[in-house]
């Protein structure tokens, strides 16, 4: 699925945009995903995580 993390699942949910008049139209919110390098036993490969997720070192990046 596309615009998912692939560690914790967050992904676009959807609400409305309220106006200062209550006036209510759809929206979606993105999560902020990342491209990242990871090794994991002597392989390397790609994985699209949340800004979250790499902040917490679910995964350590390759350099």
């Amino acid at each position: 699925m596309a615009r998912t993390c692939e560690l914790c699942g967050k992904h676009t949910t959807t609400g409305n945009k309220v106006s200062h008049a209550k006036n209510r139209t759809r929206r979606t919110w993105k999560p902020n995903l990342v491209k990242v390098k990871t090794e994991v036993e002597g392989t390397t490969f790609s994985v699209k995580m949340c800004a979250r997720c790499l902040k917490s070192d679910f995964v350590t990046k390759k350099v």
